[in-house]
């Protein structure tokens, strides 16, 4: 059997190495495909696959076995007799042939490992800053890769955000920067110490709340996976001054000497940090006059008429400017840039009015802590709530925000758990629930019973606190269904109002 650490760049040796790829989503055939660029001998084991994707293996020359039984190893697999085995992101810890390649002494990295050690396909390696966090990484991730571009930097996001980072790495042109979103599944796999760590430029880890506990065996294990965003790192470890977790992480991380710790919030900075004097945005962290000066970013009224000005978007730009001035950016050039970025779609979108009731889609939040600002930015809300809650009790979300429940709209499978925390924590909100035979019917019923109840002045709002894929494909799928049931029950006939009132819910 090869010993695969060996191999720590795009021109080692790994002809002939025999690899199982876990899994054939898009990271999944990303990675295979990779490998079979590489020269290794590859075999996909998945539970299901695509048409597409099944015959585009074939094509690249990879071979698929399809694992009908989740309790054993294939035989196909154990005739195999892999040197190394990648895990798509998700794959549960204890998963049978995860198990069995443990006991076996075999291998196991994830995509972000494997793209690390081959970052110099094109070259010059692409710097890489990284980025987790409960909450507003995918926001971060983009308007820092806006930042970078707007400094005339090759910069693309990458990672959890949709983008294979492995589809980077190859890209013929290279990058001089890669921002990396990654989830608490990928730092899991992702090791600290030895020759295949990642050494990124700068990393943030945004907050950190409840989410994923099933998967990690409980918060712990996920604080555990999210602190390793900030290991090796060369430049700046950019941490939430408002989240204490987040600062401990970074004072018990094992980084490069000379790292800064530099962190961020919404109150006046202290040295290093990035914050607010009254109305402006500042940088005390990367100037040569740090005690007695501060570098003027860009004024809360310029980020309201950006769209940007909600709290939790300020952080994510706090945030997003920190690691950009890390990487070099003029504090000028961060001002101009911001003008000019705007959010994606599903995260507190607007999507229309009608007799003064705003319908708004946060598809996004799928975990309280999203959700938490999401519903503190109204003041009377007709709430569609529920999906797979991952293990979170949404109790005392619901408890914090009775005041300003109006009525419950419960969609999902796990209708139980939330129809419970409302007769615990908020026993005179109205809940309706969501009961469909097919699950075309789920949106159009939770509007029709959102608009029974809604009244002038009230917001519909879609923050499920819960992942999608009980009834939709992804939380997009949950948020262009619901934005489709939505336009029919308008049926056209929209107030006028400011789109871009609603479009600052970072909840990535």
């Amino acid at each position: 059997m090869r010993d695969p650490d060996e191999l720590i760049s795009w021109s080692s040796d790994w002809a002939s190495l025999r690899v199982v790829v876990l899994g054939l989503g898009v990271t999944g055939f990303s990675a295979a495909d990779t490998l079979v660029e590489l020269g290794c001998e590859v075999l996909v084991v998945a539970e299901r696959a695509s048409r597409e994707r099944s015959d585009l293996l074939s094509v690249i020359g990879a071979r698929l076995v399809i694992q009908d039984d989740a309790s054993h190893v294939p035989d196909e697999l154990l005739d195999f007799a892999p040197d190394l085995v990648i895990v798509s992101p998700g794959y549960p810890m204890d998963h049978v042939v995860l198990t069995w390649a443990a006991e076996s002494g075999i291998t196991v990295w994830g995509d972000i490992e494997l793209a690390w050690r081959l970052r110099d396909k094109t070259g010059t390696p692409a710097q890489w800053i990284v980025v987790t966090g409960t909450n507003g990484k995918t926001t971060t991730v983009q308007l820092t890769t806006h930042l970078l571009r707007a400094a005339g930097l090759r910069a693309e996001s990458v990672g959890n955000i949709g983008v294979p980072v492995l589809d980077a790495i190859r890209h013929p042109d290279g990058y001089d920067v890669l921002v990396v979103e990654l989830s608490s599944f990928q730092l899991h796999w992702i090791r600290t110490t030895g020759r295949g760590s990642l050494h990124p430029l700068a990393s943030a880890c945004l907050n950190v709340a409840d989410d994923h506990l099933d998967w990690h065996g409980g918060r712990a294990g996920y604080e555990e996976a999210k602190a390793r965003v900030y290991a090796n790192t060369r430049v700046a470890c950019v941490y939430n001054k408002a989240d204490p977790v987040t600062m401990r992480m970074v004072e018990q991380a094992e980084v490069v000497e000379g790292c800064r710790a530099i962190g961020f919030g919404l109150g006046t900075p202290g040295m290093s940090d990035f914050g607010l004097v009254g109305d402006i945005i500042v940088d005390r962290a990367f100037l040569d006059d740090r005690r007695g000066t501060a570098l003027e970013l860009t004024t809360h009224g310029e980020l309201q008429a950006a769209g940007l000005a909600s709290p939790h978007m300020v952080a994510n730009v706090l945030a997003a400017s920190a690691l950009a001035r890390a990487a070099g950016v003029p504090a000028e050039v961060v001002r101009d840039a911001l003008q000019t970025f705007r959010v994606d779609h599903h995260r507190t979108e607007t999507i229309g009015a009608a007799n003064d009731v705003l319908w708004v889609d946060d598809s996004k939040a799928t975990n309280p802590h999203a959700t938490q600002a999401a519903l503190s930015a109204f003041a009377s809300v007709v709430w569609i709530v529920g999906g797979l809650l991952k293990g979170v009790d949404i109790g005392h979300l619901v408890q914090a925000n009775a005041h300003r429940i109006k009525a419950a709209v419960v969609i999902g499978v796990e209708r139980v758990a939330v129809v419970a925390a409302f007769a615990r924590h908020a026993p005179n909100v109205p809940v309706f629930e969501v009961i469909a035979a097919d699950t075309s019917e789920v949106m159009p019923e939770a509007v029709r019973l959102a608009a029974s109840v809604a009244v002038a002045g009230d917001v519909v709002l879609l923050a499920p606190a819960a992942a999608s894929m009980d009834q939709f494909t992804d939380y997009g799928d949950r948020g262009d269904r619901f934005a489709a049931a939505v336009l029919d029950h308008l049926g056209g006939a929209t107030d006028d109002h400011n789109p871009e009132s609603g479009d600052s819910q970072p909840s990535s």
